[in-house]
């Protein structure tokens, strides 16, 4: 792990980090050559957060189709000071933090709870933890942010690296349904490490999307503007970048239905017309046929023994839960328990 200067001139209270446990790039071309060289082809979604994409989302959670942020926001809003209290955190940790916006509400409870806040953010964009860090010091003159630029994994492993803060419990977030882009033994297994990184008294927040209407589930992930859209297409230039590749955005369209028989939401970019596609970096050519597609994220939307077969093989218990009307979203409140993990 080593500092790395931000883009933009902070004061002393904020430090980025670069964290991996592998090389970025390596990593990028591992995942290319498995899942996009034979059909059906596949990405992880974190190759959608470079500084274009991480604006689109950013863009994509004000659309008005959009509502797991929305019911998310609201519930952090009006529980922000109760969660802080019953997790007796004096510092906030956070995975995928992305613009900070959401968080901002326990850190003002924080900071309302504690004389000297400590904020550890991790997100894979270092440029967007520079721009959240310099809005969050100047609203909040007493906190320290720590910035881990960098996976979930390597974010996990570097935290026994860093300086313990103000001590006391700590509250780890992972928010905004984003454990619904993994699958059941993915999840399982990234719960488990953040399991392993949590002291007795720390605690969880977790934000978890719900099952609900399929036309209000497809509308959000397919919104009018086509935020959604730019965004998913955005992939194919951070592959045209990153790996010397030629994908034509044009000749690609989005495509977001829910999978009922998968609880998911599941997105792709299908091809129209047949395309050839060169990368120089692994060399390959592609040949993707009219109508194929590449599936680049999937949304899980959760209902209670779904979220119960994942604490348990993860080894948390649940505090309490805050819920949105209808049980729509989920925030759940976890401590290390008994378990597998």
């Amino acid at each position: 792990m080593k500092p790395e200067s931000p883009a933009i001139p902070l004061p002393e209270r904020y430090t980025r980090h670069v964290v991996q446990v592998r090389d970025p790039h390596a990593e990028l071309v591992a995942d290319f050559r498995e899942g996009m060289l034979e059909a059906p082809r596949w990405l992880p979604p974190k190759y959608f957060y470079d500084a274009r994409g991480s604006q689109l989302f950013d863009a994509i959670c004000d659309t008005p189709e959009y509502y797991p942020t929305r019911l998310e926001s609201d519930l952090l809003e009006s529980r922000a000071a109760e969660i802080i209290d019953t997790s007796g955190a004096h510092t906030l940790i956070e995975l995928g933090s992305g613009t900070s916006r959401k968080t901002e509400y326990l850190l003002a409870a924080l900071n309302e709870r504690v004389d000297d806040p400590y904020y550890v953010a991790n997100d894979v964009c270092g440029e967007i933890l520079d721009e959240a860090a310099e809005r969050l010091l100047g609203r909040f003159p007493s906190l320290t942010i720590e910035a881990l630029c960098g996976d979930y994994v390597a974010a996990l492993s570097a935290l026994s690296t860093l300086d313990s803060g103000p001590g006391g419990a700590r509250l780890f977030t992972f928010l905004g349904g984003s454990l619904g882009n993994f699958e059941d033994d993915e999840a399982i297994a990234l719960l488990s490490q953040i399991r392993a990184a949590m002291g007795e008294a720390d605690r969880l927040l977790l934000g978890l999307d719900r099952v609900k209407a399929i036309p209000v589930l497809e509308a959000a992930y397919n919104d009018a503007a086509g935020v959604t859209a730019a965004f998913n297409l955005n992939l194919l230039s951070v592959l045209n970048r990153e790996l010397g590749a030629d994908f034509d955005p044009d000749g690609f369209r989005h495509h977001a239905p829910f999978v009922e028989a998968h609880s998911r939401i599941e997105m792709h970019l299908v091809a129209e017309g047949a395309q050839t596609v060169q990368v120089s970096e692994p060399m390959a050519t592609l040949h993707i046929a009219d109508g194929e597609t590449i599936r680049t994220e999937i949304s899980r939307k959760f209902t209670r023994p779904m979220v119960g077969q994942l604490l348990s093989g993860a080894g948390l218990s649940l505090v309490t839960q805050w819920s949105a009307p209808d049980e729509a979203y989920s925030l759940f409140l976890l401590a290390p328990g008994s378990g597998p993990a």
